[in-house]
């Protein structure tokens, strides 16, 4: 085969970093990451808040969630739901170590300090829980998947949103994609020179050629201007 893709534990992360290179892979995959940020407003429930993190937190010992807010008040009470529901949840255990090993509550002071943040983090997920999530989509530029608003859970996206889940971690996202089609296609250059347009660029190949000693490559050019 010429491509491998697809979601897997750091077996299949390892599995694919071995033959990179022989083959093509869409991306190696770190643990998962959960970034949630709201506002502090009157529409907000702090368990549904909490229940976000967790549901990251459930995943792995060594995922990530995290809380941004700008309301004191807020990070306050998401801090007391998660306890809540840690004592009762089956894998507390492995939520709880989740939390204490890369779980981060921030409180920041506007919303400008806090895209810069997520833009800094560049989490795999991200829920906006706010009345206008689209307000904010300009200012983001680094994520794998944006959940806009609160009724958009990102539990909602590891099952049956519709977009691929398969998505850039450990801040990878600043320069790569969830999987899509477009992993799927690939493209040729096409260099087309007709004979006058050829001479002044082989001539200058000759040149380029020359300094870095390779006659062979000069010559190639040379023959095609003079």
């Amino acid at each position: 085969m010429d491509k491998i893709t697809g979601p897997g534990n750091k077996y299949v992360a390892a599995a694919k970093r071995a033959v990179f290179g022989q083959v093509g892979i869409d991306m190696i995959a770190g643990p998962s990451e959960v970034l949630v940020y709201a506002e502090g407003e009157a529409q907000d429930r702090a368990d549904w808040l909490a229940m976000d993190l967790l549901s990251q937190a459930e995943h792995d010992r060594i995922a990530q969630a995290i809380f941004v807010t700008t309301s004191e008040e807020q990070l306050k009470e998401v801090a007391l739901e998660i306890e809540r529901a840690l004592a009762e949840l089956p894998k507390a255990d492995i939520a709880r170590d989740s939390l204490q090993n890369r779980g981060a509550l921030i409180l920041v002071k506007d919303r400008s300090e806090g895209m810069a943040l997520i833009n800094r983090i560049a989490p795999e997920h991200l829920e906006l829980s706010v009345d206008n999530p689209d307000a904010l989509l300009d200012d983001i530029r680094h994520a794998g998947a944006i959940f806009m608003g609160r009724h958009t859970p990102e539990a909602i996206g590891d099952y049956c949103a519709g977009p691929n889940h398969v998505l850039p971690t450990s801040g990878t996202a600043r320069f790569s994609s969830p999987l899509g089609v477009y992993d799927f296609q690939k493209k040729s250059s096409i260099i087309y020179c007709s004979e006058s347009g050829s001479k002044p660029l082989a001539e200058t190949a000759d040149i380029l050629a020359q300094r870095e000693d390779l006659e062979a490559h000069a010559r190639s050019a040379r023959y095609r201007y003079q």
